[in-house]
């Protein structure tokens, strides 16, 4: 995940309504009122009234079932917040740490349900807690923000996780500068992240889906849907992110590609013993690459090695590897965490086929991104692009790629009409190459998904069924040879490819072998 996967998306809905006003015994079903809060008072007496009863009947799951909460709570009209409010006033939290007071919730529903609506299960959620603590963290944004932290934490921790997993480190250094622009106490962080790790976090079920096949039940779990339709490669237990793994999608294209990791998330430098070439039998399937050591059998089911080597192509970009010169035909590939891999394939032919292919999934499937962030925080983040496929139609894709298109184009132009000044601080500066970086890059992005659309997107994703269909026994090509070692002589790297890490200072020009 990349360093701004909280702030992007924990801060992407800042808490605008107002504070609860009713305070309740912990487990009651009575509220122990005072007045009730003003978006009641000013709103129907009628819709007040009944937001009341439907809130006491699903906290006593009168006649409703633990899954039927959370989409009573989460949708996005004024009946439904006002039942998510008087719903939250049979919670009292007040004393409690955010994880004893978010596993507390928890134990009362099934977090079920599209994703917008369950994160705003968890903005009602943080409006609560805050209520309920006002001193402990300075805002209800920044309570949603370790809400969500914890939940993408959980996912990181113990899903099947694709790379390694995150350290405390890590986990404090993503949430730098996102408390009302400073940084959360480091023993908060600790506390949270030590809590996650000794236990994950889970809801409650109802009792039928506990007679259901774990495996049955993860799935159900983790879409809120079909059983047995599509699991997470990335873990089950957060509703929002996660590598998405359907073991009936279809199979796009495969072949063997010889891997190089560039850079690790978010463009970090990979160091140096782990940059070797290696070979593998890649298949995309769905919206992942599935780079494995043996040919693919549809029947074989994924190694633990397998889902560690996947990758997501969910809002990614391919392109040539103009700037990579040490072997032929190798392209590009950027993804959603801007993670750089290269790979190496059999001819110029090989290599175009791949690169349209992976954007053409990408342009198709990929979901639209969560809302950019609002908050005081200067330090700017990329927003958290959901691994989830995209439930637009076609036409409906093609529209809002060509509104996210001029969205950024628009953002980009007026990036750029205020550079910052000669004496701005060498912080500042980096941040304003980095943002100019980013928008940058997402617009070529959304141009080329913009393309491939309007070209028929599905259609060119179908073309030549056979190669994707006939997946037979094939034999590795001479120049993917795992046997045949990369030439090792050091090269500086030019401007471009030091973009695809962080925009550093031209004068500095690291060596990669």
């Amino acid at each position: 995940m990349s360093s701004s996967w909280c702030l992007s998306f924990c801060c992407n809905a800042a808490v605008k309504t107002s504070l609860l006003e009713a305070r309740s015994e912990m487990g009651s079903t009575e509220v122990l009122g005072k007045e009730p809060p003003e978006g009641l008072s000013n709103g129907a007496g009628s819709n007040a009234e009944a937001a009341k009863r439907l809130a006491k009947r699903l906290y006593q799951l009168d006649r409703f079932k633990r899954s039927d909460v959370a989409k009573h709570l989460g949708k996005n009209n004024e009946f439904s917040k006002l039942v998510a409010e008087e719903y939250l006033k049979f919670f009292d939290f007040t004393g409690m740490t955010l994880d004893q007071s978010l596993r507390y919730f928890f134990k009362a529903f099934s977090l079920v349900g599209e994703t917008q609506e369950r994160e705003r299960v968890l903005i009602h959620f943080s409006n609560r807690y805050f209520y309920c603590n006002p001193d402990t963290i300075a805002s209800q944004d920044g309570v949603h923000c370790l809400t969500c932290a914890m939940m993408l934490l959980n996912t990181d921790l113990h899903g099947h996780n694709i790379g390694k997993k995150m350290t405390c480190q890590e986990f404090i250094a993503n949430l730098q500068g996102v408390n009302e622009g400073g940084d959360f106490s480091k023993d908060l962080l600790k506390a949270l992240y030590n809590s996650i790790k000794n236990e994950k976090l889970e809801w409650a079920v109802d009792d039928e889906e506990k007679k259901k096949p774990a495996s049955e039940g993860a799935d159900e779990k983790a879409n809120g849907t079909h059983p047995r339709t599509a699991g997470r490669v990335g873990g089950s237990t957060n509703p929002f992110v996660g590598i998405p793994h359907d073991p009936d999608a279809a199979v796009y294209k495969s072949g063997f590609l010889a891997r190089k990791i560039h850079a690790d998330m978010d463009g970090k430098k990979t160091p140096r013993g782990k940059r070797g070439w290696k070979t593998f039998y890649a298949v995309l399937k769905g919206t992942v690459l599935y780079l494995q050591k043996d040919e693919y059998k549809p029947e074989k089911a994924l190694s633990e090695e397998d889902l560690k080597n996947a990758v997501s192509v969910h809002h990614a970009l391919a392109s040539r590897a103009t700037d990579y010169e040490k072997k032929p035909n190798v392209l590009k590939l950027k993804t959603a965490d801007w993670r750089v891999l290269l790979f190496q394939t059999q001819s110029p032919e090989e290599m175009q086929g791949w690169i349209n292919k992976i954007n053409c999934v990408a342009a198709v499937f990929s979901a639209p991104p969560f809302p950019a962030a609002i908050g005081s925080q200067k330090k700017f983040s990329r927003p958290l692009l959901p691994a989830t496929t995209t439930k637009l139609s076609q036409e409906e894709q093609l529209k809002s790629h060509e509104s996210k298109l001029k969205q950024i184009t628009t953002e980009l132009a007026e990036h750029r009409s205020h550079p910052p000044d000669r004496k701005a601080k060498a912080k500042e500066v980096d941040e304003y190459r980095l943002k100019d970086h980013y928008l940058e890059f997402e617009k070529t992005r959304y141009d080329i998904y913009v393309r491939l659309l309007r070209e028929g997107g599905r259609e060119l994703l179908h073309s030549r069924v056979s190669e994707a269909a006939s997946l037979k026994k094939s034999h590795s090509s001479p120049s993917l040879n795992p046997d045949s070692a990369p030439i090792t002589a050091k090269v500086k790297r030019n401007v471009s490819e030091r973009k695809d890490h962080r925009p550093g200072t031209p004068s500095i020009k690291p060596k990669v072998t």
